[in-house]
């Protein structure tokens, strides 16, 4: 999609670029800029962590981590490639690997944050200031674990998989970040891809119909358990029999 400017005079298109050729990095640019401003990328949500990773048998971090309003953990991934790589499969084993942090274990996180950034904040009670919390609430922390995945473009194996992850209950979400060029200055144009905002609601609709329709389908088998004997000998067997068959 182009981006133009109205003058007095014209409809002028301004030209695409690329986060390689403006010199934007993803760490020390992208990632350094998000982190202030993450609503862009991804609304009411609060970064607790930046390049996040406690697992002694592997080296890979996790760009920024988050919570947002229902307290929910929130993976994000940022990439200044074309494709996105193979970022939703990155994203989906550090989902897992943080799937299991308590309500505590998040305040150390987000101590070690607020002190690297030199930031003059309490860590639990911003945490909880942010989520509208008296007091923690143990059962209702981290549901889920949410993922956010933020590019310069997508591939169609990518969507295709994010796409079908949805369908089984993931939350992903993808945001297209193209970067313009005009009179020296970089224009960031960021649009919401997956799902797609007009039609999200009908989408979670969606994907709920077919999660109630797969586990009706699977509850509709019955499992029995039988006593068969053979020569006066006792064997067990489980047997899986459809309905009416």
């Amino acid at each position: 999609m182009a981006i133009y400017q109205v003058t007095d005079n014209e409809i002028k298109t301004i030209s695409r670029t690329t986060f390689s050729e403006s010199g934007l990095k993803e760490r020390e640019d992208l990632q350094r800029l998000l982190k202030h401003q993450i609503e862009i990328i991804s609304p009411d949500t609060l970064v607790i962590a930046e390049e996040f990773g406690e697992w002694d048998e592997s080296r890979r971090r996790i760009d920024l981590l988050g919570i947002d309003k229902q307290a929910n953990i929130v993976v994000i991934e940022l990439k200044r490639t074309e494709d996105g790589g193979h970022m939703e499969l990155q994203s989906v084993r550090y989902a897992a690997m943080v799937s299991t942090l308590t309500f505590d274990r998040l305040v150390d996180i987000y101590a070690d944050y607020i002190k690297a950034n030199d930031l003059e904040l309490d860590a639990e009670a911003s945490i909880l200031e942010f989520l509208g919390w008296d007091e923690k609430e143990e059962d209702e922390f981290a549901q889920e674990v949410k993922i956010v995945l933020a590019s310069a473009e997508f591939s169609r194996e990518l969507t295709t998989t994010v796409m079908w992850l949805n369908d089984y209950g993931l939350s992903i979400r993808c945001v297209r970040m193209h970067p313009y060029e005009s009179e020296g200055k970089i224009l960031l144009d960021v649009q919401f891809v997956i799902p797609i905002p007009e039609i999200e609601d009908y989408q979670v609709k969606i994907r709920e119909k077919r999660q109630k329709e797969r586990a009706s389908r699977a509850g509709g088998r019955d499992t029995s358990r039988y006593s068969i004997y053979f020569n006066n000998e006792q064997a067990h067997s489980i047997l899986s029999l459809k309905y009416n068959l």
